[in-house]
């Protein structure tokens, strides 16, 4: 998988892992989001610190999961990691501070929640974490890093958990399904009953139906 997606680099999915405890740190986290794109609800990171001699059979990018395999997967990831965190920022503090800054902040939230002082971090994208401690940023590390893709399947279940939670708040969005993102449904029913406070009111398909003064 990681070498046809990045030829050259070794397919070993701990190997950026096992290179930063080559350099001398000793508790590493992979560092993930889920929920940048959709038009509703939070922003929700999840930071993961596995043993040095993790496996788990079909872990990967969750976007490249179905719900019932992240649901399976996710249990087992609790079980088996040394710790795990999990941050958010709402769709109130996404439209205060813009989706980058309200992700880095739900990153940061992630790593406090963790039960131990992790010494290296590895984040999915390009955007360090504003914590001062070191850190590489990987593009697609959801599929090159156990670490992250642990991260990317904690963090999409447990905001999946709380979209169908919200569906039963405001029924009528159909948050259940589409998870808040912008489908046909969801931006209809935003045009017919107008946002919801679980909108962001600064995306395009959400701010042209807000009420004027």
């Amino acid at each position: 998988m990681n070498g046809k997606l990045f030829p050259g680099l070794p397919v070993d999915p701990l190997f950026f892992e096992r290179q930063a405890r080559q350099r001398g740190f000793h508790l590493i986290a992979g560092i993930d989001e889920a929920g940048r794109g959709p038009l509703a609800g939070p922003v929700v990171s999840a930071a993961v610190v596995l043993p040095e001699t993790f496996s788990l059979p079909g872990l990967t990018d969750s976007k490249q999961l179905s719900e019932k395999e992240r649901e399976r997967l996710f249990p087992l990831i609790r079980a088996e990691a040394l710790a795990v965190g999990i941050g958010w920022a709402s769709a109130a503090e996404i439209d205060q501070l813009n989706i980058l800054q309200a992700t880095l902040s739900s990153m940061v939230r992630a790593l406090q929640r963790l039960r131990c002082d992790v010494d290296y971090l590895l984040v999915d994208g390009i955007s360090k974490v504003p914590l001062p401690i070191s850190q590489a940023t990987l593009k697609q590390g959801d599929s090159r890093s156990l670490s992250i893709s642990a991260a990317s399947v904690v963090a999409k279940v447990v905001r999946d958990r709380w979209m169908r939670l919200y569906d039963r708040q405001y029924p009528e969005y159909g948050f259940a399904r589409h998870k808040g993102y912008g489908s046909a449904a969801h931006l209809q029913a935003i045009a017919h009953f107008g946002p919801s406070p679980l909108h962001r009111k600064t995306f395009r398909g959400v701010r042209e139906h807000l009420p004027h003064d």
